[in-house]
């Protein structure tokens, strides 16, 4: 392992240091700051050529901020002649803008794809992306993790019995069957309308929920209105206890606030985006990846197969 480097950019420092405890390494000097305009400053602090280096990332808010300081790691590393660079992105932004939906509007998750590869970037490694044809965006090799074990270990602690897993729209349908399998319970499907990008109707709840516990399933909580309208439609179909697990908790606005109003007994999330300390409170778990990265890290420095990591997701 002493070929390994593993640098971290300030947006999760915090899961860096997890990862790198597990690993038993020292997490690598660099000097990620702004010059007095604003402009992204980054100077690596020890020698990484020959070596098998790693930058960990996740572009989440405040995104173009994270985004332009893993692109300027990713450029000064590459300067340094390093073996191989892998962009670890525990959260992927720009996800979402995976298609034309309307004319006249961009492809930006195709166009990061491409500024990471231009960047420096040898390999990309994240998790539970928004869609997984992105993958397909990549023109250099990328390492797709699932959360699904992770929230497996964490729910089976809890003893849930009676349990149905919920996808809160039908495109979280595969996820939501792979969480079922694993926890060897029934599945449903809310079926919603989107109003606007931010807004949406729950329609019908197709599968039976009442006097069931259930389990929401989703790969990211931004506003919270998705999570929020679902739970009260299983409210009103009879459901008990109503869970959530959302591997990308990015929280915004009011979501917080949303979520402590709701008819949801608690939410758990991955720490792939920091969860600030300020808005902790009892309906909210942080469950962490760090051992699931830090685990894919090494076998992806030791030219090992990932698979086992994966889940079935595909299932």
């Amino acid at each position: 392992m002493d070929k390994l480097v593993i640098f971290s950019g300030n947006a999760n420092m915090r899961l860096a240091r997890k990862i790198c405890v597990y690993l038993n390494v020292k997490l690598g000097k660099a000097l990620v700051t702004r010059f007095s305009d604003g402009e992204v400053r980054v100077k690596i602090g020890e020698n990484v050529r020959g070596k098998d280096v790693f930058v960990i990332q996740p572009t989440c808010p405040p995104v173009n901020e994270n985004m332009v300081e893993l692109l300027v790691m990713l450029d000064a590393l590459r300067r340094a002649s390093p073996r191989r660079i892998t962009a670890v992105i525990p959260y992927f932004g720009y996800a979402r803008q995976d298609r034309k939906d309307q004319p006249r509007v961009p492809i930006t998750a195709k166009l990061v794809a491409n500024i990471l590869a231009v960047a420096g970037a040898n390999r990309v490694l994240t998790l539970d992306l928004h869609a997984g044809q992105l993958q397909g965006f990549f023109d250099i090799p990328l390492d797709h993790l699932y959360a699904v074990n992770v929230f497996l270990d964490y729910f089976k602690r809890k003893s849930i019995k009676n349990l149905v897993i919920v996808s809160p729209d039908v495109g979280g349908i595969k996820a939501a069957r792979a969480y079922a399998k694993k926890f060897r319970a029934g599945l449903a499907i809310v079926d919603k309308r989107r109003n606007n990008p931010n807004s949406t109707e729950v329609m019908h709840i197709l599968g039976k929920v009442k006097n069931k516990n259930v389990i929401l399933v989703d790969d990211i909580i931004a506003t919270g209105s998705s999570l929020v309208e679902a739970a009260k439609a299983l409210r009103r179909e009879g459901a008990k206890k109503i869970y959530a697990c959302v591997t990308h908790g990015i929280l915004s606005g009011n979501a917080v606030q949303k979520i402590n109003n709701s008819d949801i007994d608690y939410l758990a999330i991955s720490d792939s985006i920091p969860f600030d300390g300020s808005k902790r409170n009892r309906k909210i778990k942080v469950v962490s990846v760090a051992n699931l990265f830090a685990e894919a890290i090494k076998r992806i420095h030791k030219e090992e197969s990932i698979s086992v990591l994966f889940g079935s997701i595909r299932s």
